[in-house]
């Protein structure tokens, strides 16, 4: 319990960091998505760009007995990285993007 306390608002800052992104363009926006009491949390881009359809989860991260997921990781430089300089222990961070016989190869928790 004591990690859902720490990690709840740290996911929250982090992502509330990357959605402060300015396309320049007023049809594209950022939209923040955050579920506390299933603790799933997205940034999503939404909008148009040149007439066509824009729509793509950017990240996606779950927290799940205690230990952080990482679902979807659409930075250049990686969250979990990020995660790590920020305190989070690497055993609590999962790459659930990666399979299960993946992971045991990461430095990172296998889940």
């Amino acid at each position: 319990m004591a990690n859902l306390e720490r990690y709840r608002p740290l996911v929250q800052e982090m992502l509330t960091e990357y959605s402060h992104v300015d396309f320049s363009n007023p049809e594209l926006e950022t939209e923040l998505i955050f579920d506390t009491e299933r603790d799933r949390y997205q940034v999503v881009h939404v909008g148009w760009s040149n007439k066509r359809r824009v729509y793509g989860c950017v990240l996606h991260l779950d927290i799940k007995d205690g230990k952080i997921w990482i679902q979807h990781d659409g930075t250049e430089g990686g969250i979990a990285n990020e995660l790590v300089d920020r305190g989070v222990p690497k055993h609590d961070i999962v790459l659930g993007f990666h399979s299960p016989f993946k992971r045991q190869f990461t430095e990172f928790a296998v889940g």
